[in-house]
């Protein structure tokens, strides 16, 4: 009984799959076991789950590599038109407006939220509501960033002339240096790409691939060009890590009243052991009378303490402290207690103000707050 493999693509209800691999034997043309009679009977879904995997990473690392090209080729085309670009962006007073539609209009809700959040106000507006009533947000102060792919979106070259009324500066970004919108910008940034990874070179990959990657050069150059540092970034983000990282303070975290643990010098070790069990910071504070930071007994200090066999009965806590302890102020950053404590290898700290205790943190607590 021959047999012989084939490769090829297979019409499923008029949809066209994948090469599938075929095997003819005396029964009849079989892919993994189905006879080729009944894969017409097949929905294009079905038969797509018999693509073999070797197809479906070609296909993925194809994509990528246009992509990636589309992308490496815009640096060749940086020059004169995009400084104007940038000049134009750090010179309004107003806020840059990023408008577009289909997907162009999403990369461009993208391109807006990183300019709004890198020191460039502005924000997106959608180009098909601009002309029932949103064109009112638009004024001459301001700068458009319109994109399109073709650059002959209806909705984008219906604004020309209310733009130009305003004497609003235009930018655009486009895959069609001769289009309407390129012709008619006061700076045109050419972003078009030779193909789209789609196979159909239809759907809009490498191209909107392109435009966000050029937005992102535009958004990063004005955020360098103005100085834009960390803290401004974080004051534009107090929800994310970077903001709990540049504004939470150590008062903020910090265990104080009945949770902080805290012994008098003459207390026993025993005592002292009592109260870090209860309070559960790994140690306790040595406080005088007045709460007067004096040193404090840690977890660590214990385990060295055990190796010489004391009597935890006998012995005061003014004895086993260590005097020169580690301290941090209630308006420190509490990012600096956690680089405090991984500089020192530490897990807790006390917190004082003029010699006075305050409060406390352990790590847990930094972990807890989202610091760390």
């Amino acid at each position: 009984m021959s047999s012989a493999t084939f490769s090829g693509f297979i019409r499923t209800n008029g949809s066209k799959c994948p090469p599938l691999s075929l095997k003819a034997s005396g029964g009849g043309a079989v892919v993994r076991g189905i006879l080729v009679a009944e894969i017409p009977k097949m929905t294009a879904a079905t038969a797509a789950r018999f693509v073999e995997d070797a197809v479906l990473l070609s296909t993925a690392r194809r994509a990528l590599a246009i992509e990636a090209r589309a992308v490496e080729s815009l640096g060749a085309r940086l020059g004169p038109q995009f400084v104007a670009a940038c000049r134009l962006c750090l010179a309004c007073t107003g806020r840059v407006i990023v408008t577009g539609i289909g997907k162009s209009g999403h990369v461009g809700r993208k391109i807006a939220a990183t300019l709004a959040s890198t020191g460039t106000p502005g924000f997106f507006l959608h180009a098909a509501e601009a002309s029932h009533g949103d064109l009112g947000m638009i004024t001459a102060n301001d700068v458009v960033l319109a994109l399109s792919n073709s650059g002959e979106s209806p909705e984008l070259v219906f604004l020309l002339p209310h733009l130009k009324r305003l004497a609003t500066p235009l930018i655009t970004l486009t895959g069609n240096p001769a289009s309407t919108l390129a012709r008619n910008a006061t700076v045109s940034l050419d972003v078009t790409v030779p193909e789209e990874a789609c196979p159909l070179n239809l759907a809009p990959t490498a191209s909107t691939t392109a435009m966000l990657a050029m937005g992102d050069a535009l958004a990063v150059t004005l955020l360098e060009a103005r100085g834009f540092t960390a803290g401004d970034f974080a004051r534009s983000h107090p929800g994310g890590s970077l903001g709990r990282r540049m504004f939470l303070r150590v008062e903020d975290i910090m265990r104080r009243g009945p949770d902080l643990p805290r012994s008098a010098p003459t207390a026993t070790l025993a005592q002292g052991l009592l109260e870090m069990s209860r309070k559960g910071l790994g140690m306790t504070v040595v406080v005088d009378g007045e709460d007067v930071v004096l040193g404090v007994f840690t977890d660590g200090d214990l385990r060295r303490l055990l190796d010489r066999q004391v009597d935890i009965h006998a012995l005061r806590m003014q004895d086993v402290m260590t005097v020169k302890c580690r301290t941090i102020g209630p308006q420190e950053l509490a990012a600096a207690g956690a680089q405090l404590m991984d500089q020192h290898r530490i897990t807790v700290l006390p917190v004082v103000a003029d010699g006075h205790l305050l409060g406390a943190f352990n790590v847990h607590d930094l972990l807890r707050a989202g610091v760390m």
